[in-house]
């Protein structure tokens, strides 16, 4: 046997291992996903496997009151909605510094956009919610973004760009389940399936196709969007795929002996790669796993979190039971039963054609007439027990009438009464709220992190900037000094568009939003509406956007020791107060030649202090 045997057989009998030690984890998982859709009436068997509770009698109602898959629709909406944008920590106060950090920030807004990150968080979500964990794949695409040249073959040599792709608990395989952290796993396996087509063309093997059954519908993608909950995992769940193999990742952290890690791939029988971990997505410029965890609530001694449908799903069976028993206690009431002495009558005629109103029924004469059984008298509150198991529903989901229901039952609460609703809201969501932002904020570590690794090639970057410009940025590697990335807003999850033009209206309503002379400015007018939601009722092409944007520009002229002047189609007012906005504000304090930037301006706003005057002189004049 030779290395590469070797080494094939060791990582296959490993991923071996693994699976078994985690099975009682998958069948949990996938009894979580039958729940979702609707299949009930699941458990789990003896051997593992996912089994159906047929009914025992042709009568018994087996009816589905599924509560769950609203309960996890509310708390994705709500988790996703909480997610607050990242800005770029500069590494200095240094000028070059402040400039790296805007321009890492618009890369980040730039692939957020490219890749439809909102849609990427969305999936991951529901993978975590339905199985407690989900997980990010942050890699680079060799074959992704522009083509720059084209090699000897005529094949397209492209610049490359980051991929992000979401990863299902059923694909991850750590070393030791008792790991809580992904930061202290020290291996990880990650196994998949993959057409056999694919692994030829990227990496030029024969592999042949094996028997698979995946929790995925092409290997590559791993989601349950789109579809929806119905329609996709019955496709998935438990599906034999065709001309596929397992494609087993293994990824070993770097040791001593090999300070770059190590990563393994094989398919079959075949090794695709053995060599040292490709991404430097560590804190200090190390090696380490491409991965993010994701969870719904964290699990003590456990690597994967628990999802609130494990707690849900006794609740669920113990209601549909309710509503069944209360069904079949109507029909028994309503359709009443028959007790009818042998020979009597014609019993196959009485079961078709039952009782009907104003039938004949004929008996044998000198038997027992038929009678209808009396129901013994029941005691049992239906009612009673079905509203008990629904505010449990709503007590171990986390959620309350105010994230559920779907119209307005509040209308007689005050606003700080709807206010704590709403907190107590967000308290029992928290954890999966915490856990969503910590797996966006270190993604976007990853991002800059690789390319800094891999962005040699200069890219070009569209920057849109107001009243319509468009900014033109070239950038490589180089600019890219700092991937400090924290969250750009401190408010929480509840401050939302409503919250925020109430609070706005209020303030207005307030005088605070008034100027020196009672009156309500452009300026402060176009950043009201902005703040409502409605900054598209501003013209792009206004005047007044316009005069601040030339005002911003003389700014910056200025900084950069180009000479200013007015003009006479200048709004001196506008320019006036953009240029002692910026003179006070911090950024300018941080330049190596602020004082003669100062003295420049202020002898700037002179000059349209005169001219000003001027005008007002002018009209003065002219109304006398």
């Amino acid at each position: 046997m030779n290395r590469n045997s070797k080494i094939v057989e060791e990582v296959r009998t490993d991923y071996e291992a693994r699976r078994t030690a985690r099975l009682s984890l998958e069948n949990q998982w996938q009894l979580n996903m039958n729940f979702i859709i609707g299949n009930q009436y699941s458990y789990i068997a003896n051997n593992g496997s996912i089994r159906v509770d047929e009914k025992e009698y042709f009568w018994q109602e087996k009816e589905v009151f599924n509560h769950i898959t609203p309960i996890i629709e509310t708390r994705i909406s709500k988790i996703a909605a909480s997610t607050p944008n990242i800005t770029v920590v500069p590494a200095s106060t240094n000028e070059s510094d402040i400039e790296s950090a805007k321009l890492s920030k618009e890369i980040l807004n730039s692939v957020a956009n490219r890749i439809n990150l909102t849609d990427i968080e969305k999936n991951a979500l529901i993978w975590s919610e339905t199985c407690g964990t989900a997980f990010y794949k942050v890699l680079w695409n060799t074959n992704s973004g522009k083509m720059v040249a084209s090699d000897d073959l005529g094949n397209e040599i492209r610049e490359g760009d980051v991929q992000i792709e979401v990863v299902s608990p059923f694909e991850i395989f750590p070393d030791n389940l008792a790991c809580e952290r992904l930061e202290n796993v020290k291996s990880l396996i990650y196994a998949r399936a993959v057409d056999v087509g694919e692994v030829k063309s990227q990496w030029g093997v024969d592999v042949q196709p094996e028997e698979v059954n995946s929790f995925s519908l092409d290997g590559s993608t791993h989601n349950l969007g789109g579809l929806g909950y119905d329609a996709h995992i019955n496709k998935m769940a438990n599906m034999p795929l065709k001309n596929h193999c397992v494609v087993i990742e293994r990824y070993i952290r770097p040791t001593k002996s090999r300070k770059n890690g190590r990563l393994t791939i094989v398919a079959g029988d075949k090794l695709l790669f053995d060599g040292d971990l490709p991404y430097q997505n560590d804190e200090l410029n190390g090696r380490t796993f491409p991965f993010i965890k994701q969870v719904s609530n964290f699990q003590p001694g456990s690597f994967f979190g628990a999802s609130v449908v494990d707690r849900l799903i006794p609740l669920q069976r113990a209601y549909n039971a309710v509503r069944n028993r209360k069904h079949e206690y109507f029909n028994r009431a309503v359709m009443n039963v028959l007790a009818v002495e042998d020979g009597s009558v014609d019993t196959d005629a009485l079961e078709i054609d039952g009782l009907s109103p104003g039938k004949v029924l004929v008996y044998r004469q000198g038997s027992k007439s038929p009678e209808i059984m009396q129901e013994p008298n029941c005691n049992l509150n239906f009612d009673e027990e079905e509203e008990r198991l629904l505010s449990e529903f709503k007590t171990v989901a986390g959620v309350s009438d105010m994230m559920v229901d779907s119209y307005n039952k509040f209308t007689n609460l005050s606003g700080v009464a709807l206010e704590l609703l709403a907190e107590q809201d967000n308290t029992r969501l928290q954890t999966a709220i915490d856990s969503s932002k910590l797996a966006i904020k270190q993604m976007a570590k990853y991002i800059l992190r690789l390319y800094k690794q891999f962005a040699v090639v200069p890219r070009l970057l569209k920057i849109s900037g107001e009243a319509g410009s468009v900014q033109l940025y070239y950038w490589d590697q180089n600019e890219i000094c700092s991937d400090d990335v924290a969250f750009d807003t401190s408010a929480s999850i509840t401050d939302t568009l409503a919250q925020r033009r109430t609070m706005l209206i209020d303030l207005i309503k307030m005088g605070l939003m008034y100027d020196e002379n009672g009156g309500f400015s452009q300026s402060m007018r176009k950043r009201c509406l902005d703040l409502l939601g409605f900054g598209m009722w501003e013209n792009n092409i206004d005047l007044h956007s316009l005069q601040i944007n030339h005002a911003k520009e003389e700014n910056l002229d200025a900084s950069n020791g180009k000479e200013i002047s007015t003009l006479p189609i200048d709004d001196h007012k506008i320019h006036i107060d953009e240029h002692t906005a910026y003179i006070l504000s911090g950024e300018i304090k941080k330049k190596s030649n602020a004082k003669k930037i100062i003295e420049k301006l202020l002898s700037h706003i002179e000059e349209h202090k005169k001219l000003l005057n001027e005008q007002k002189e002018a009209e003065i004049s002219k109304n006398i």
